[in-house]
């Protein structure tokens, strides 16, 4: 049974920095494509990154750009979402997945196989 569990989630200050992580099992999370997706307030669901098995570097949504940093950790089967200069825009529950697949689109939610339940994130102005 495949598990993601997020964590770091919490209430910040525009400005300020959290850590998000994404503890994975019963996966072969060195093969897995993972992703962050954030669904704001009354929003749909939307690409934040994703970070490939491979070495190819990370991908972003343009409005993350250079605040955020997707890593990984094989050893730990974990993901991490680093994310700096948090904007009240930010504010949203993120959610971490895993794609098995390869060759498909790491942007497109659909292409996910599972999912954590999310954790919200919330930037105060």
């Amino acid at each position: 049974q495949v598990q993601l569990v997020e964590s770091g989630g919490g209430l910040v200050q525009a400005g300020g920095s959290l850590r998000l992580s994404c503890a994975t099992s019963g996966l072969t999370f060195s093969v897995a494509t993972m992703g962050w997706f954030r669904q704001p307030p009354g929003n749909e669901r939307q690409f934040v990154a994703a970070i490939t098995w491979g070495t190819r570097p990370p991908y972003y949504a343009d409005s993350v750009k250079g605040r955020f940093t997707l890593s990984r950790d094989n050893a730990k089967n974990t993901a991490y979402l680093q994310m700096d200069s948090l904007k009240p825009e930010d504010t949203a529950v993120y959610y971490c997945a895993a794609l098995v697949k390869q060759g498909v689109a790491v942007r497109e939610m659909s292409e996910y196989d599972y999912w954590g339940q999310g954790t919200q994130v919330t930037v105060s102005s």
